[in-house]
């Protein structure tokens, strides 16, 4: 483990945003388990879980040897990211795994574009949080199996899937707008300016919707 340093509190916002994000994500996938359709599909949910889990405990370990309560650096984004979440229920196993495909991509996307500002060794942790191929491979053969048997199910999961993105677009706005830290790592240098960042997250998720054989 790297030796104790005075963060800057931008590091301390984004590890903060990070952890949160890792410990919503938890509960969200344990949750949403129960919506499986099988015991299969319900136990390959629940092993993503106790990864987010495992996630959200180095970045708390790290956020304290940074000398930072990890609640403390969480708490300025509860209301956001909960207020997300709660307004996107998902209410069958089809918009659950497209919620895991549409939402935790972008999210992913907009981390990872922030990370290039960090430092080591916080941009690898930040960078291997993020989730690996296998999160997004599951979700589109899952939201390709929904679709072949009711093809119908492609024009209701493409409009939850804007719904998602719009939600986690605003939501992302409120944060950017209330903590001036975590913005100016956003801002930071030439390559990454805000308006750019949320053209750039769009254009992914518009590859992505088409890699599912959704409409954008």
């Amino acid at each position: 483990m790297s030796a104790p340093t005075t963060p800057g509190p931008a590091v301390a916002d984004l590890l903060g945003l990070v952890a949160f994000g890792e410990l919503l994500a938890f509960e969200r996938m344990a949750g949403d388990a129960r919506l499986a359709p099988d015991l299969h599909r319900r136990a390959a949910l629940s092993q993503m879980a106790a990864a987010e889990i495992g996630n959200y405990r180095r970045l708390a370990d790290r956020l304290t040897a940074l000398g930072v309560p990890p609640e403390e650096a969480m708490t300025p984004y509860v209301r956001p990211l909960q207020a997300y979440h709660d307004s996107t229920e998902p209410r069958d196993w089809a918009e659950v795994v497209t919620k895991a495909y549409v939402g935790d991509a972008i999210t992913d996307d907009f981390l990872r574009e922030i990370a290039d500002a960090l430092d080591e060794p916080d941009r690898a942790l930040v960078l291997d949080v993020l989730h690996d191929s296998r999160y997004a491979e599951f979700a589109v053969a899952e939201i390709r199996v929904a679709v072949a048997a009711d093809p119908r199910v492609a024009g209701r999961l493409s409009m939850w899937a804007r719904r998602l993105v719009g939600e986690a677009l605003s939501q992302a706005g409120h944060v950017a707008a209330e903590r001036a830290a975590l913005t100016a790592l956003i801002a930071r240098g030439d390559r990454v300016d805000v308006p750019g960042l949320f053209s750039r997250l769009t254009a992914a998720h518009t590859a992505r919707m088409a890699v599912a054989g959704l409409n954008n």
